[in-house]
């Protein structure tokens, strides 16, 4: 009987090490498909000042660093990127002007944050050209709305999100980017009526639920894959009686009601980068890989599928 492999990751925001680790998994593993489930962008931009006398300034990690050469240029710059953020060259006059406006400096972190993904868009159509691996990447709540139609764009790279697509002969899967609030207000938070309504909007065009594959970015509230840490009101984990982090449930009510009445096959989700692991809720395996981005490690999830069933599923990280 014929397998279906597929590969899992999410949360890389913006590590280049991170997704290239991601694309290479399909030779790797000998994955069918790739899914990158959200949060695929970075959360800053390190500025790099050209001086006056042909040098380049910059402060990365707490380091000052003066650049005498493209090369050592290009060496920083690869480390910022690796690291999850986005390196930007610039004028001191122009920090200077986003300094002092806020708006502007909004609307560059937009187009930054597009670039970027424009950038690993090109890196994956270069990858896979010659495979028959199909990849899927989707956003997560901390994605700007302006990168869906750079992911659109691709022909190489399938954008499953708001849709029913078809994994394989066998397999549906619905994806959402969309969380229940957090403390961040990121960017595509909602309540959690209106992700119900979301969810459902999908889930009622599914043929073969039994088969079918929730990618859903928030995990189900109340289980071992949706812990983080209480914060106080300064956004500071609060410490519990026994002297650690206090870790509380912060996963969606919605989907873990979804997910209770649709049975899906399988839920994929990431959103909490604490809470690796799977957990069953009725017949639905679930699963959370968690996240490591920021020390350069990728972790997921491979899966094998058959016809009608998980035959096997471990969680990798590398």
């Amino acid at each position: 009987m014929a397998l279906t492999r597929i590969f899992f990751t999410s949360d890389v925001h913006g590590s280049d090490v991170c997704f290239l680790k991601f694309l290479n998994s399909a030779k790797f593993y000998q994955a069918d498909i790739l899914i990158l489930g959200g949060d695929i962008t970075g959360k800053m931009i390190v500025p790099i000042l050209e001086q006056a006398d042909g040098t380049c300034v910059s402060e990365f990690l707490g380091n000052r660093q003066i650049l005498r050469t493209m090369q050592e240029r290009e060496v920083l710059e690869k480390k910022i990127r690796n690291n999850g953020y986005y390196p930007y060259l610039t004028t001191p006059e122009e920090m200077e002007k986003l300094r002092n406006d806020k708006k502007l400096l909004d609307e560059l972190f937009s187009k930054v944050m597009a670039d970027g993904v424009k950038r690993w868009v090109s890196i994956a159509e270069e990858r896979l050209k010659e495979s028959n691996v199909k990849c899927y990447i989707s956003p997560g709540n901390d994605d700007r709305l302006n990168i869906d139609d750079v992911l659109k764009s691709s022909p190489a790279v399938l954008y499953p999100e708001d849709e029913v697509v078809w994994l394989d002969d066998y397999h549906e899967m619905i994806t959402t980017a969309w969380t229940n609030p957090t403390p961040w207000h990121s960017p595509r938070e909602t309540t959690e009526e209106t992700l119900a309504e979301i969810i459902h909007r999908m889930s009622s065009k599914v043929e073969r639920m039994e088969n079918c594959i929730f990618n859903l970015h928030c995990p189900p509230y109340g289980t071992l894959i949706d812990l983080a840490p209480e914060l106080d009101d300064t956004l500071k984990p609060k410490v519990s009686g026994g002297g650690g982090v206090s870790m509380i449930h912060v996963g969606s009510s919605a989907v873990r009601q979804a997910i209770e009445e649709n049975q899906p096959l399988v839920g994929i989700h990431g959103h909490i980068h604490e809470s690796r692991g799977f957990v069953k809720i009725g017949q639905t395996l679930c699963i959370n890989p968690g996240s490591e981005y920021g020390e350069g490690i990728l972790r997921g999830v491979l899966i094998n599928l058959d016809e009608k069933h998980v035959k096997s599923h471990i969680l990798t990280q590398g």
